[in-house]
């Protein structure tokens, strides 16, 4: 089968990265003092958008095997 999701996972990941680090980003620390301060909204904001460059690196990189 020459099904690759790489690419449309990665974008989607990316997307939902970039919006939920955007909130975290643009968001009243004051919601953060219940986490020890900590803004958990941004932080995995970029883990998500990194994972999603990943993916589309991937797929890229090296295209699925037919």
């Amino acid at each position: 089968m020459g099904l690759d999701i790489r690419l449309p996972l990665g974008a989607f990941f990316a997307v939902i990265g970039a919006v939920l680090g955007t909130y975290g980003l643009f968001s009243n620390p004051a919601i953060y003092k219940q986490s020890l301060g900590i803004n958990i909204n941004l932080e995995w904001g970029v883990v998500l958008v990194v994972f999603g460059l990943l993916m589309i690196f991937a797929s890229v990189r090296k295209p699925a095997r037919k």
